[in-house]
C-alpha cells in the first residue's frame, strides 16, 4: 500500500502538468502548511488551488472537499472546508488519467463532490456536474514510477 503523501505528491505533479499544458503558469508557495497547494496565474489573476486525488466509483469522480484533523492528537475541529481559503479544486483521477479544474463556488459546502463521467442511468441532468466540463487534460502517470540505475554506479 503506498503512503498517502506519495499519493498525494503524485497528484500535485499530475495537476501542475495538466494545468502547464492548458496554458498557466503554475506557482508553487513556500512551506507546507497552507490551506492550498498551487497558485495558478492565467496572465490577468492569481487563483490558489487545493489538489485532491479523486476515486473512480460508479460513474463518478469522487473527492474529498474538506481536510481532516482525526489524525491529529488534539483536533480542534475533526475537519474543516476551504471555502474562503481556495479558488479551484485541481482534481487528479488516476483511472480516468484525467485532471478537473473545479471551482470551489460550483460545490456544496460538505465533505465530498462527485463529478459524472459516464450518464446516469436514470438520464438525469439536474445537480448533475459532468467531468467533461472540467476536465484540463489527461495524465497518466500509470503505475508507480521506478527510477533505474545503471548498472556500475
Amino acid at each position: 500500500m503506498e503512503h498517502p503523501k506519495d499519493v498525494g505528491d503524485r497528484t500535485t505533479l499530475a495537476v501542475m502538468l495538466a494545468l502547464g499544458e492548458a496554458g498557466y503558469d503554475v506557482l508553487l508557495p513556500f512551506g507546507e502548511n497552507m490551506r492550498y497547494d498551487l497558485v495558478i496565474d492565467d496572465g490577468r489573476i492569481l487563483s490558489r488551488v487545493q489538489c485532491k486525488t479523486g476515486r473512480l466509483s460508479k460513474g463518478a469522480v469522487i473527492f474529498r472537499t474538506a481536510s481532516s484533523y482525526y489524525h491529529h492528537p488534539n483536533p480542534g475541529t475533526p475537519s474543516k472546508h476551504y471555502q474562503g481559503q481556495v479558488d479551484f479544486f485541481g482534481v487528479y483521477c488516476r483511472a480516468t488519467t484525467g485532471v478537473y479544474l473545479v471551482p470551489i463556488d460550483e460545490l456544496p459546502n460538505q465533505w465530498s463532490a462527485a463529478l459524472r463521467v459516464t450518464a446516469p442511468r436514470n438520464a438525469q441532468t439536474q445537480g448533475i456536474r459532468l467531468a467533461s466540463r472540467y476536465e484540463i487534460g489527461r495524465v497518466d502517470l500509470g503505475a508507480r514510477p521506478r527510477l533505474r540505475v545503471p548498472s556500475g554506479a
